[in-house]
Order: structure tokens, then sequence, then C-alpha cells
């Protein structure tokens, strides 16, 4: 048999209160009540025990703590409540206890982290896999902190998850679970677009077509907000009929003192440093060979490759080389060599228009000394074209050896100029800058290699 006890409030001996209810608020101070159920006088439950499960309160209620009581065995042990209904794909302001799953595939967004009170828990996943690509800022409230740093932080790997615990205002909140790595608040740059590659302690950022260089963050010490570049337009194309070779694309560089890495003799173009913007990233593509002879009125020089853009810094397209009968080389980042043949031809000039230090050089000239006489070579990065001679297929001009992609790499070398004949000729390299080689008759002249902008910067 039960028993059963209708009251409002219940008082124990000293008369403290044990039970209060005012409205639908039920408060419970704490001693000792025996009873399989206790109500209050409307007949809405204040306790009742059902065999082994016990319930505070009645549907609607709300159940409190009187003040300055206190309580064990209720509350979170560290676990969060997964909002599975509710898939997050912009801006929100994350609650205490809850886990969020953040879809990133549409563009990076920021959660906004709860008001910080000790034991606050709070958990996010990369819910597409795409936080390396568009990364999820986690942004405290206020001028809390991160682990320890008054900064966002940034989840930026794939699949990464991450649960945050808020201890105190020294060390604010706390990643206590982390599928990837330590989160802090960064105090470095954070950006995305390119393909993204890591050497040492930097991040470079590769753009082998048109992109944004997309800044999130900046750095919390202004020397780190200076990147390091390389932009490297279009190589020039080469002309036919032994015809001169096309001039490398312009080549530009500039190296952050903070990134340590062996740069190309070009170095210091002029030093960037980087805001929290996007910055368009065009990269310029090759220059067009210049077709065969018996193309229906051919275009006789190679074409012109085209610029590539990083922020204030613009590389000049290389120039195309000439082709016969009797065209001088093409200006351009680097100029186009002269055709041959028997003929005196003027060479295309470099560092058009002019930069400092230069971004390319002239391309060869041709004298008239004998019909077999080859055209000239085209300009390179760091040498200017070789000129036409007898019989040799002329050789490409040196262009500038930098590591700012994390290895040695040589760009923009000045295309071959052609002997008579068939004479062997290629392309330039795809996203080097190379010139394209020209060729012996009839046939059509070589395209030049696409350009390529290269950023890195200091990111731990």
């Amino acid at each position: 048999m039960t028993s059963k006890i209708k009251v409002d409030n219940i008082e124990n001996q000293c008369g403290g209160a044990v039970v209060t209810k005012c409205g639908a608020t039920t408060t419970i101070s704490g001693s000792v009540v025996k009873a399989d159920d206790i109500q209050a006088a409307d007949g809405g439950n204040l306790v009742s025990q059902c065999g082994t499960t016990i319930t505070l309160g009645a549907s609607g209620d709300t159940v409190t703590l009187a003040s300055g009581a206190s309580q064990t065995g209720f509350g979170r042990t560290g676990t969060v409540d997964w909002q599975t209904g509710s898939i997050k794909t912009a801006t929100f302001t994350a609650a205490n206890g809850e886990g969020y799953f953040c879809n990133t595939s549409g563009g990076a967004f920021t959660v906004n982290l709860p008001a910080g009170s000790a034991g606050a828990i709070v958990s996010f996943v990369d819910y597409t896999n795409t936080f390396e690509t568009n990364s999820l800022t986690i942004s405290a409230n206020g001028s809390e902190k991160i682990g320890g740093i008054a900064q966002d932080a940034f989840l930026t790997s794939e699949g990464q998850s991450a649960t945050f615990v808020y201890v105190d205002g020294t060390e604010g909140w706390k990643n206590v679970q982390d599928s990837t790595s330590n989160v802090t608040g960064s105090p470095f740059i954070i950006a995305t677009g390119g393909t993204i590659t890591i050497s040492g302690n930097d991040k470079i950022h590769t753009f082998t077509g048109p992109g944004t260089f997309a800044v999130s963050k900046i750095a919390c010490s202004a020397a780190n907000n200076e990147v390091s570049y390389m932009v490297v337009a279009g190589g020039g194309g080469g002309g036919r009929d032994v015809g001169g070779g096309g001039g490398a694309g312009g080549f530009r560089e500039d190296k952050s003192p903070i990134t340590p890495y062996t740069a190309s003799p070009l170095d210091g173009a002029g030093p960037i440093t980087v805001t929290a913007a996007s910055f368009p990233i065009t990269v310029g593509g090759g220059g067009v060979g210049s077709p065969t002879s018996s193309s229906p009125t051919p275009a006789r020089d190679g074409g012109n490759g085209s610029q590539s853009i990083f922020s204030t810094i613009t590389s000049a397209g290389g120039g195309g080389g000439g082709g016969y009968p009797g065209r001088d080389g093409v200006p351009g980042g680097s100029g186009g060599g002269a055709s041959g043949y028997n003929e005196s031809h003027s060479a295309g000039s470099g560092n058009t228009p002019p930069t400092s230090p230069s971004q390319g050089n002239p391309g060869g000239a041709t004298s008239s000394p004998s019909i077999s006489q080859s055209g000239g070579g085209g300009g390179g990065a760091t040498a200017t074209g070789g000129a036409g001679a007898t019989a040799t297929f002329t050789p490409r001009a040196s262009g500038a050896t930098t590591e700012i992609s994390g290895s040695p790499v040589q760009y923009s070398q000045g295309g071959r100029g052609a002997t008579d004949g068939a004479s062997p000729h290629v392309a330039g390299g795809d996203n080097t800058g190379t010139g394209g080689d020209a060729a012996g008759a009839p046939n059509g002249g070589s395209a030049g290699g696409s350009g390529i902008v290269i950023i890195r910067y200091k990111f731990q």
C-alpha cells in the first residue's frame, strides 16, 4: 500500500524548508522525507516513485535547487547532447552542453562560444570532411580565452572533431578531446585558397590557375603578416620556320624575413603585408606557338604569354618568338628570340614593362652569316637569350631557381631557337613560365608554359 501527502511546502523540525512550490516551480532544499509520493495541494506532483524510478515535479514544472544548496549525482559528466536534427551551415552561437555537426562545404563560418562558466562544455565535428578547405572558426565570448590565448581558434583538419570545457579565467576554454591535434587560439595567419602544403612551420598556397587567397585572420605579431610570394607569368610561344624561341614569363619574388628558405637571385620585388581580406589570384596562360607555314594566312610570330597577378605584383607574359620570314622577337617579361635563316633581326626586349629587380631579359638576335643560321633563343629570368648560330639549336636561357615551394625548382626559362628542317621542339612546361621552342620549316612553333603563383607564411 502506498502513501500520499499533499502539501505545498515541507519544512524540517528546525524550520528549514525542504520542499517548496511557487506556481510551476518546485524547489528542493535537502532533508529526509519518507513517502512514495508527495503532491501539492492542487494535486500537482512534487515527488513520485514508481518502482525504482523517482520523478521530481510534473510535466511543465521547473525543478531548481534553493540558493546555497548543493547537489551531487546530477548534471553533466563530460558529455554533450548532440544536435543531430540541426546541421549547422552558417555562423551560430553554441549553447552549454550541446554538440554540433558543422557543414562547411558551402564556405567557412564561425561558432560563437557561450559565456564561460566553470564546467561549461561544447563539442564540434566536421560533418562533410571539409574543414581543411573551409575552416571552422571558434570564437570566445568577449575577451575570454581559448587555451590561454585571447584569440579565435580554428579547426582546419579534414574530419576533425573537438570538445571544449571552460575551466577558469586564466585558461578559459580548454579542448579536452580532439581527433587530430591540440586546439588553441591561433596567433598566426589563417587563410585558404589554392593547394595547401606544409614545410616546417610554414604553409604554402600554390595556385596553378585563377583563385582567391582568402585571409580570415591575421597574426597577432605584425611581422608575421608579411608573406613570401612568387609570381610567374605565362611564357611566350615559339616562332615558325627557323623561328626564335619564346621569351620566359616575367618572374617576381619576395622572401619574408620570417620564412626560412633559399630564394632566387631575383628576390626583392617588394614586401606584401596581408590583411583579413580576399586577394584575387590571376595565373597567366602560355602564348600559342605560331602555326605552320602551310596554314592559311598564318601568324608569323609566337603569341605572348599572359600576365599573372597577386595583390600589387604583376608579372608580364613572355614575348613571342619571331617567325620566318623576317621577324624580330616580341617584347615581354622576357623577350622572344629573332627569326634566323640568312637574315638579321632584333631580339625582343625583356623586363617590359620595367620592374626592379628585373623580371626578365631580352631574347637573342640574329645576323646573316649563312642560310642555315638558327633563330635566337628566348630570354630567361636570369639570362639573355642566345644569338642565332650556324646549324645549331639555340639553347634555353636560364631561369630562376627558388625553394619557396619547399624544394628547389627552376622557373621562367627561355624557349630554344630553331635550326632549319624538322628540328625537335617542345612546349614550355605547365606552370613553369618557360618559353615555347621555335620550329624549323615547315613546322609551327610550340606553346609557352603557363604561369604559377605561390604564397608562403608562418602558421605555427
